[in-house]
């Protein structure tokens, strides 16, 4: 989720395309989110890890 968040930010930016841009940024904040959760030994989505 962060790899393709990255991804859509930087051919939003590149493109001129907000919503790219947007999206990407969105995907950005809930795949870290959820990467931190994960490695602080929260379950997330019924996983103990989150990768």
């Amino acid at each position: 989720m962060i790899a393709l968040g990255l991804i859509l930010l930087v051919v939003g930016l590149l493109t001129g395309v907000s919503i790219l841009w947007t999206i990407g940024v969105i995907l950005l904040v809930v795949g870290a989110a959820l990467w931190i959760l994960g490695g602080v030994g929260h379950a997330v989505g019924g996983r103990r890890h989150y990768w």
